[in-house]
């Protein structure tokens, strides 16, 4: 009797564990939590080595399968660290998934190696957390071993080309009045440049849509060169809002020519939209950032749309201002600014 006890409690001793793991399997928050996929997180900044006081541009993604929630996280202070500048989180959300992305401007005047923490993202319950970005802070350079110097008085260069100066006012002069004199007898190489016809220049609304169409074509984004894409893109703004504007565009960075765009009366969401497209194009050309077809699509039609929304307001300020002056709409236009170069910078 007391073998088949003791046999009884063995069997059942043995049983316990099993029991215990196929409940622990089938329990409602086990299920519940391998069932909720880990979101996937990023940080990007555009620089990694700056001065003390210059911006970084911080950019925050997190992509969520199904229809999760996801809490972002409080950013209200960074270790070593100030904010400049936040803008709202941006959600794009589909069956499947929902992406959602933040910028941020910060700056520090602390030197050394400083690295912007591991910041925590909560979805389903559980904590997950993006990667450490380090980033180093230095001085501008200058030789403690030279003297400093006073401010030097103007000093006159002498013209080498002055002495020479009346002799090619005469030379030049004198071929004038041969030229002129050719062209007198050679009447019909005369009437040939007199009716020659020059082709019209295209307005700045004509040629900026012209470069978009060719831009189009040119399928940029599928074969790779996506970082040439975004350059074209900027540029072809860049141009429209020089010649149209009078804004000396190319010797700006993006983020003074999106204060320049503010003045220009856009609708909010439009210059919002704007704003976020001349933005991913700077971390496309100095982070490498590589974003998604879709992203350079729904960027492309920004920039068209804001363009053709800039060039009909500009048209409506005219004709208000022809209006009032008596002048025909288009006869003044605006003179860019000076100092204003003639090809793109390389911001």
């Amino acid at each position: 009797m007391k073998t088949t006890l003791l046999y009884i409690i063995f069997v059942a001793l043995s049983l316990l564990p099993a029991g215990f793991s196929l409940a622990q399997r089938h329990s409602p928050g086990t299920a519940r939590q391998a069932k909720t996929p880990a979101p996937v997180l990023k940080a990007t900044i555009d620089k990694q080595q700056i001065l003390i006081g210059e911006p970084i541009h911080l950019m925050l993604e997190a992509t969520v399968q199904g229809n999760g929630p996801i809490t972002w996280p409080a950013l209200d202070s960074l270790p070593h660290f100030e904010f400049v500048e936040k803008h709202s989180v941006d959600s794009t959300l589909s069956p499947d998934q929902r992406y959602y992305r933040q910028y941020l401007t910060v700056t520090s005047f602390d030197s050394g190696t400083w690295s912007i923490p591991r910041l925590p993202f909560i979805a389903g319950n559980r904590t997950f957390f993006t990667d450490s970005v380090p980033i180093r802070i230095g001085y501008t350079r200058i030789d403690p071993s030279k003297d400093y110097h006073d401010i030097k008085d103007i000093v006159e260069v002498p013209n080498a080309f002055a002495r020479w100066f009346g002799w090619i006012v005469a030379a030049f002069a004198l071929l004038s009045v041969v030229l002129v004199i050719l062209l007198v007898r050679k009447k019909k190489l005369l009437k040939i440049l007199v009716t020659r016809t020059i082709a019209p220049r295209l307005s700045p609304y004509e040629e900026a849509i012209r470069q978009l169409d060719e831009l189009a074509k040119q399928h940029l984004v599928e074969n790779g060169a996506v970082k040439t894409f975004y350059s074209r893109l900027s540029d072809i703004l860049r141009g429209y809002l020089y010649r149209r504007a009078g804004i000396a565009s190319f010797s700006e960075t993006s983020e003074e020519l999106i204060g320049q765009i503010r003045h220009q009366v856009l609708p909010q969401q439009q210059f919002t939209e704007l704003a976020e497209a001349l933005r991913m194009g700077d971390f496309v050309k100095f982070a490498k950032y590589q974003p998604g077809p879709a992203d350079s699509e729904s960027h492309y039609r920004i920039i068209r749309e804001a363009i053709e929304e800039l060039n009909q307001k500009l048209e409506m300020n005219d004709l208000a201002q022809a209006a009032i002056t008596g002048q025909t709409p288009g006869s003044v236009n605006p003179q860019p600014a000076s100092g204003q170069p003639h090809g793109p910078a390389n911001r």
